[in-house]
């Protein structure tokens, strides 16, 4: 049997014509290259969801590659506190590291947080007087989860500026496309946030507080708990991962709104489809479209083989539109059931931020439309060029009373 077949001419995921609608794409590699091998990606990639569910629980597949990088010492603190996250780790390491993260970022502790994101969500909104333009991105999308995440470790407010750049510094080195000038960036971001990390275990342990650090320093003790570099990458996943997701999957649920204005007008009449609506904005327009694994052994997908060693790409954004698994998937139904989107990945590294994104996003898409009496769209807005995160640069938006 052959190995999966070269990259489709169409794949180029960088360009303007894939970030302003990836779908058509998606659509003909399903069709015709299911399993794919990119060389200049170094990646073999999946685009049906079937193949994709299967990839996320087999287990000759897993997301620490087989042999650490040559290069690793190129960026110490990125390898450091990065690259040996939960997100990067498997095993019996990823069991101890979920179970106790699951621990500090419990239901109760999520939904604990429920009148406090009301509240936050409420100030922001208000921003959309009548008549007034506004950069949804800049101005909701993005403090919202900003906020509850420094609020959540427990951040001084002082220095709560400085977390969103971070992020950005930091996540840009998943892309496939980022530059040295990136990698600077993204290691020069790991090494102050980890300093101002460090410092502020330090005081937690000494001096606790009801907060996200303080329940991981109290960890450290335990025998089977966290080491101080785990805690600190603990907290550097929590806002990369919850803060991004969070802010482009608000963007780009918003989009679909306004681009199917009944939808958007059933969703005010009928505001206990808050929940649905924001589970069919994951899976319509994923904030996450790539998520990557390593073959353990050599295994065999659609008739192709991926030899071991292998970084196999999983696109999430072609399965959440795959017709075998999503009746009319290209149609965008707030009353979609089940829907069983990717969105927040499956099995043992489902996103263990998925209930505090879920809680903003509902909170927000609640106060919005209950707020608001007629959005419109400003201009035409322009997405960011990403293979692994789909999100807006800006979206200009005014609420035009009726």
């Amino acid at each position: 049997m052959d190995k999966a077949g070269p990259a489709p001419l169409q794949f180029e995921p960088y360009t303007a014509a894939f970030a302003a609608d990836p779908y058509p794409f998606y659509a003909a590699l399903r069709e015709r290259a299911p399993v794919f091998h990119a060389a200049e990606f170094g990646m073999t990639f999946l685009t049906r969801y079937r193949n994709i569910f299967t990839a996320l629980t087999d287990k000759r597949l897993g997301r620490a590659p087989l042999r650490a990088s040559v290069h690793r010492s190129a960026l110490p603190a990125y390898d450091r506190y990065v690259r040996v996250n939960l997100l990067e780790t498997e095993g019996a390491t990823h069991t101890r590291l979920r179970r106790l993260l699951a621990h500090a970022l419990s239901p109760k502790r999520v939904l604990g947080l429920h009148e406090h994101v009301q509240e936050i969500a409420n100030g922001l909104i208000a921003k959309l007087a009548p008549d007034v333009e506004i950069d949804f991105i800049a101005q909701v999308a993005e403090p919202l989860p900003v906020v509850v995440i420094s609020e959540l470790l427990g951040w001084p407010e002082a220095e709560r500026h400085r977390l969103r750049p971070w992020s950005a510094d930091i996540v840009r080195l998943y892309e496939q496309d980022a530059t040295d000038e990136d990698a600077e960036r993204a290691e020069s971001a790991c090494r102050e946030f980890a300093k101002m990390l460090d410092a502020l275990a330090t005081e937690r342990k000494a001096v606790p507080a009801d907060d996200f650090i303080s329940a991981l320093a109290a960890l450290e003790d335990d025998a089977n708990g966290l080491s101080r570099d785990e805690l600190i990458s603990s907290c550097m996943l929590l806002l990369n991962a919850g803060h991004e997701a969070t802010v482009n999957a608000a963007g780009n649920g918003l989009l679909a709104l306004l681009r199917h204005p009944e939808a958007m007008e059933r969703l005010r009449k009928e505001p206990a489809l808050t929940g649905s609506t924001v589970e069919e904005m994951l899976r319509y327009d994923a904030p996450l479209h790539l998520f990557h694994r390593f073959a353990y052994e050599e295994i065999e997908i659609e008739g192709h083989v991926i030899p071991r060693g292998a970084k196999v790409g999983l696109l999430y954004g072609a399965a959440n539109r795959d017709p075998e698994a999503f009746s009319e998937p290209d149609r965008f139904d707030i009353a979609r059931t089940p829907n069983r989107h990717l969105a927040f990945g499956a099995a043992t590294h489902f996103c263990l931020g998925a209930p505090l994104a879920r809680l903003e996003l509902r909170t927000l898409f609640g106060t919005l439309l209950a707020n608001t009496d007629h959005l419109q769209l400003r201009e035409e807005p322009e997405h960011r060029p990403g293979l692994v995160f789909r999100g807006l640069k800006h979206l200009k938006v005014r609420n035009k009373p009726l």
